[in-house]
């Protein structure tokens, strides 16, 4: 009877779930700086789906710019806060999240060095994307000790090539041309969605939708993985090599992210404590639940990024802002306990 009533219960969590996240995708679409009715939002929407465009302004501004800005807030936010729960199983450590090997930082460098070169254009997102791969490669081979790499010596590996991307990163700064290189390096490290395109949404739905899925189809095994290695091992997992599958799907996302997006912090380490809070510590609920929370997440932040002041505000900025007090006061709260 008791597991009836919970399974009744988490029931009823993912219906409301589910309800917030349309609810939250048709209030992104109709508010802004200029407000379309929700009655005319899912008409233009439902005018779209038959092929009945007419071209108008209100038309332009729901289909070309706030859908595929909508698309892209939503895929960022549910695989960074799926790879910042599957980060804290595989670890063991409810304070990690997926720049813990140095993905950001290093995707970071790849994308100034970019600019550098050419502005914010294409080679600045395929560095972005090299670099920040190549970042977690570094940290996978300084993290190998007497030939294996544990996960201690994984997370100060990925200490180590993290300061040194950091480090690139404000040097590039410090070398830029002060009047049109850094100002575009500088706000593009706060993060924005503000230049969202269809292509952009098409750039990254493949890598981030297929690393996600990844983590999806092996949450299960997750569960195994935080109960140790030796007791992995156990039960038939090969740690290491799971291990390896789920910080290389990780790294695709937050390497996808970063390229396209910029810096946008706290996702992944906020958003796995909240659906934690929720659902429980299984990851076979918490990894669903927390692409669906990130993405709720992401989108919110995102409106108040376009809405709130004449200027937009770099949502890298107002992650930060709402996240960190955010999470200290889940965490004294708590004491770690839903980590």
């Amino acid at each position: 009877m008791k597991y009836q009533n919970k399974k009744e219960k988490h029931a009823w969590k993912w219906i409301l779930l589910l309800a917030a996240l349309l609810l939250t995708f048709l209030v992104s679409l109709f508010l802004g700086r200029y407000l379309i009715s929700p009655v005319r939002v899912i008409q233009i929407l439902g005018n779209a789906l038959t092929g009945k465009i007419s071209g108008g302004i209100e038309e332009s501004v729901v289909l070309n710019i706030r859908l595929p800005r909508l698309l892209l807030t939503m895929l960022v936010g549910a695989g960074m806060a799926a790879s910042g729960a599957a980060f804290q199983g595989i670890f063991q450590n409810p304070l990690v999240s997926p720049d813990v090997l140095g993905v950001s930082s290093g995707a970071a460098f790849g994308a100034v060095i970019g600019i550098m070169i050419s502005g914010t254009g294409p080679l600045a997102m395929a560095l972005s994307m090299i670099a920040g791969i190549g970042s977690v490669a570094l940290t996978y081979v300084f993290s190998k000790v007497k030939g294996q790499s544990t996960t201690l010596s994984l997370i100060l590996a990925g200490m180590i090539v993290q300061a040194l991307m950091n480090a690139l990163v404000s040097l590039v700064k410090y070398t830029a041309d002060p009047y049109s290189k850094l100002p575009q390096i500088t706000y593009w490290l706060m993060g924005s969605f503000a230049s969202a395109s269809y292509k952009d949404v098409a750039l990254i739905v493949v890598p981030i939708g297929a690393s996600l899925l990844i983590l999806f189809l092996l949450r299960w095994r997750m569960n195994i993985l935080s109960l140790g290695d030796e007791e992995a091992a156990a039960l038939g997992v090969n740690p290491g090599k799971l291990r390896i599958i789920i910080i290389a799907a990780s790294t695709l996302i937050s390497a996808s992210s970063v390229m396209i997006a910029g810096m946008v912090g706290w996702v992944g380490l906020v958003i796995p404590h909240v659906t934690r809070m929720m659902f429980g510590v299984d990851h076979q609920e918490l990894i669903p639940a927390s692409m669906i929370n990130g993405a709720i997440y992401l989108t919110l932040i995102d409106l108040i990024a376009r809405s709130a002041t004449e200027a937009e505000i770099p949502i890298g900025i107002l992650t930060a802002l709402v996240g960190a007090p955010f999470f200290a006061v889940l965490f004294k709260k708590t004491g770690g306990a839903n980590g």
